[in-house]
């Protein structure tokens, strides 16, 4: 005889066993099936998010970038991140040699992670949502460091302009073109707009130049006239005198420094730091700066290479002095075997047209001078007799793309 259905027996009856079986395995099927519906959500809630973040994460690097100039854009990967926006100066974002250099032998900080997920938390709702959060994002990633970084950049990149020459000769043709310039002594004096600024060479112990210039620096402590704008501080102390450097102790540095350089700080004169002949290699400066009582507001750096990757090594050493840097001296010299001017012209210019795009783009550099000083061969110079020379013509068009 064929059992009746589950359905017919009545209710206050106890159903046969195979009844019992029969609903058992239907609740739990019914369990198995809410619990994959259940990862299944799960699962698209994860996904969403995390294709969310990344979105987040791209559109707020974007968004920082749009603010930069047209012109400018973010370093390479070799150099480092910060923020700097101004009109000649490089948009977002913040390089050790290991020869020495002419007289001798070479951040935007991330937004919290916090930050992306409160804005993930939002990204799957609408397209307009997630645009909004991104938004938001990139706002928390927009501090009030662009606001001071541009304040620096007003302060430091003389007239806007980074770009610079070191030694006069070529003013008259570079004069449209530069910011500002200087030639080693404490009164540079030519008409123009470009920022004349002074320096102090040494202590005046070295010869009767550096006696003459000592005391004509001494004049702009004590003058009532009003104080430069910026000074350089002294010329490469810390290779011996005699070569076209100043040859100073430390404890000679802080002395001069803190007698006839500080006073002019209170002045509302910006310093430049002593510049050091051993580039990267140098322990001068560290020692000074640990022992001076006024600090320096820029960091002067002379740069003698061949290559553009010894130029940011370079400057990385000196960004851990935490200070706009100028490069008041910048020539193309292998200076790993020995000290070798260069002397081909296609790698003069391919050097100069490489180092000034950098030196525009990169936070860290406020300013940066074409060194014609003496030493650096017969091609290098910009003056070819009363004209410009091919690699004065090549720095005048590298620079002029900019100014």
């Amino acid at each position: 005889m064929e059992a009746p259905p589950c359905s017919a027996i009545p209710p206050n009856t106890s159903p046969p066993f195979f009844c019992l079986v029969n609903r058992l395995v239907a609740f739990f099927s019914l369990l198995k099936m809410v619990s994959i519906g259940i990862r299944a959500v799960f699962c698209a809630i994860v996904l969403a998010g995390h294709v969310g973040a990344n979105h987040i994460k791209r559109h707020h690097h974007f968004s920082a970038r749009n603010q930069c100039r047209p012109r400018l854009h973010p370093s390479e990967a070799v150099e480092t991140t910060g923020t700097a926006l101004s009109t000649h100066g490089p948009c977002s974002t913040h390089l050790s040699s290991t020869s020495s250099s002419t007289h001798t032998e070479a951040t935007s900080t991330p937004p919290a992670k916090s930050t992306h997920t409160t804005a993930v938390a939002v990204v799957h709702t609408t397209s307009s949502t997630s645009a909004q959060a991104a938004s938001a994002s990139a706002a928390h990633a927009t501090p009030d460091s662009d606001a001071s970084q541009q304040a620096l950049s007003a302060t430091y990149i003389p007239n806007s302009i980074k770009a610079g020459i070191a030694g006069g000769d070529a003013y008259p043709f570079m004069e449209s073109h530069i910011g500002w310039w200087y030639d080693w002594s404490a009164t540079p004096s030519k008409p123009g707009a470009p920022v004349a600024v002074p320096m102090l060479w040494g202590d005046g112990t070295v010869d009767a130049q550096d006696a003459s210039r000592f005391k004509a620096f001494a004049k702009l402590t004590s003058s009532a006239a009003a104080a430069p704008r910026f000074v350089l501080g002294y010329e490469e102390p810390d290779c011996p005198s005699g070569a076209g450097s100043a040859g100073m102790s430390v404890a000679d540095g802080v002395a001069t420094w803190q007698a006839h350089v500080a006073p002019l700080r209170a002045r509302g004169t910006k310093l430049g730091s002593p510049s050091m002949c051993k580039q990267a290699d140098e322990t001068w400066l560290a020692q000074f700066a640990e022992a001076i009582t006024t600090p320096w507001d820029f960091t002067a750096v002379h740069i003698n290479k061949n290559s553009l990757a010894g130029v940011q090594k370079d400057i990385a050493h000196y960004k851990k002095y935490g200070k706009p840097i100028w490069v008041t001296e910048f020539a193309c010299v292998d200076d790993v075997n020995g000290f070798t001017p260069c002397t081909d012209q296609g790698e003069i210019n391919a050097f100069i047209n490489a180092v000034v795009p950098y030196f525009e783009r990169t936070p860290d550099v406020y300013a940066y001078a074409y060194s014609n000083g003496l030493g650096l061969g017969d091609v290098w110079p910009l003056m070819d007799g009363g004209a410009l020379s091919e690699s004065g013509k090549t720095y005048l068009a590298a620079i002029s793309k900019y100014h």
